[in-house]
């Protein structure tokens, strides 16, 4: 009987994570966020000077370097920076729990910030320049100095993933658990950090890649900041809430099996 109430419990938790409506409609805008933040021109560019950093391979060798080095190198360095924005996300999501009685306000305040970050994203803010913060003092490249260059990477972390990690946490908020602010931004650093991993293992087929999507960073810019302004917008009118509550009726009926 202890067990079956156990794994009815367990059944019950799991339905509520995967199923909620919040999180329904929630995961997918931070995946697309991770994979525009990994597409705009602060994190594209360097994308190569970071696999060779963390591979210890030269950058005129990383199209011939061994493929076992380079996913180990590059998932390393995923792993450091999704550590980072998972606790950040976990803390966003606490102080959602602890902030539920005003999370109204709060959801409204916080969709207003979201919307002049879309704004800034597109460099549409007069005055405002995107900045990053760099640490001067490098981890030793290769396999070991790996992690820690994505601690840092997640840390100091490039100006245009600042309005869209600013985005996943205010979500976090929403799912006011720091269960649920983790795993949003989990999906976010799988949506930044699977295309690292991809370029990795087919570096010379992805820099064809890279040149096309270099030639339309003005769409890239434009989409990311306008998935921000609708999210935003979402927010302070309170459809957010309304479209989660119809979400949530949707999957009340299903059941995960385990």
């Amino acid at each position: 009987m202890v067990v079956e109430h156990l794994l009815a419990a367990e059944s019950t938790g799991v339905n509520g994570t995967v199923l909620n409506g919040a999180l329904l409609l929630a995961l997918p805008l931070a995946l697309l966020a991770g994979l525009v933040s990994f597409f705009s021109p602060c994190v594209l560019p360097l994308v190569p000077g970071y696999l060779s950093y963390v591979t210890g391979v030269g950058g005129a060798d990383l199209a011939e370097a061994r493929r076992g080095r380079m996913l180990a190198g590059a998932s390393l360095f995923v792993l450091g920076f999704t550590a980072v924005f998972a606790s950040t996300g976990a803390l966003f999501g606490y102080f959602g729990d602890s902030l539920a009685a005003n999370r109204e306000v709060i959801s409204r305040v916080l969709g207003g910030v979201v919307i002049l970050m879309g704004f800034f994203f597109m460099g549409w803010i007069p005055g405002l320049t995107m900045r990053e913060f760099r640490f001067h003092k490098k981890p030793a490249a290769g396999l070991v100095g790996a992690p820690l260059l994505g601690v840092l990477f997640g840390v100091g972390w490039s100006p245009c993933m600042g309005p869209t990690l600013a985005a996943v946490n205010t979500l976090s908020i929403q799912q006011a658990t720091a269960g649920r602010g983790a795993l949003l931004t989990v999906v976010f650093c799988l949506g930044l950090g699977l295309p690292f991993i991809f370029t990795a293992l087919a570096f010379r087929k992805a820099l064809g890649a890279f040149g096309w999507v270099k030639r339309h960073y003005a769409w890239v810019m434009r989409i990311g900041g306008g998935m921000l302004i609708l999210t935003g917008l979402l927010l302070v009118t309170g459809m957010w809430a309304s479209i989660v509550d119809d979400m949530r009726s949707w999957t009340d009926g299903f059941t995960v099996g385990i």
